[in-house]
């Protein structure tokens, strides 16, 4: 079973609806008992880091998830500013992030030409096609972003995914059995569908 965390933040049931059609089960949910079952999580995220952030901590569920991932092993897979949470701060806000990976993020540079936000469709590159979500990736895979800041870790072998936006930035980090994604899979089609299928299947 695949827990998608539920702390008051966006609409997450795309994510639920993509899984269902690949016949995961999954339930949507901010119930400890229920994560501490779950086999995969997944953290969503969607508007200012801060307001995540805030709200996450107030729904209680970080103990829970930092037994299951942190000490547990439990594979976890961040979702825009789902991602951008795994690090340790955002220059958006004022909000510690979670700290599970040494990472902060940083707003895209004004670039003559340059829209903030990044916003639609955009090439992808994988760095290792060893990774339990890139496996499967081909040399066009193309996701859906909606962001105006951009995720950068200390250790560049962290860096899974490319994409290139005035600058190249991180489009997907892992370390371990935590990973995160910059842009939307649950908007990105068949190939939001075919990341989601190797999340499901790992390793």
């Amino acid at each position: 079973m695949i827990a998608i965390i539920d702390y008051d933040i966006g609409n997450i049931s795309a994510v639920a609806n993509m899984l269902q059609r690949l016949g995961s089960r999954c339930t949507i949910t901010a119930q400890p008992e229920e994560i501490e079952k779950a086999e995969r999580i997944i953290l969503p995220g969607n508007g200012s880091f801060d307001a995540c952030m805030k709200n996450l901590r107030a729904s209680g569920v970080i103990p829970v998830l930092e037994h299951k991932v942190l000490e547990q092993g439990t594979p976890l897979l961040g979702i825009c500013v789902g991602a951008q949470m795994l690090g340790k701060s955002s220059v958006e806000g004022i909000e510690a992030g979670l700290g599970w990976l040494d990472m902060q993020v940083h707003r895209f540079p004004d670039m003559s030409g340059l829209r903030v936000p990044h916003m639609g469709w955009n090439q992808v590159k994988a760095n290792s096609s060893r990774h339990r979500l890139t496996r499967d990736m081909g040399s066009e895979t193309r996701f859906y972003f909606v962001h105006s800041y951009y995720m950068q870790p200390s250790d560049p072998g962290q860096v899974l995914m490319t994409a290139h936006y005035g600058i190249d930035f991180a489009a997907g980090v892992t370390s371990n059995n935590i990973s995160g994604v910059q842009f939307h899979p649950e908007k990105s089609h068949r190939f939001g569908k075919q990341l989601l299928a190797s999340f499901v299947k790992g390793d």
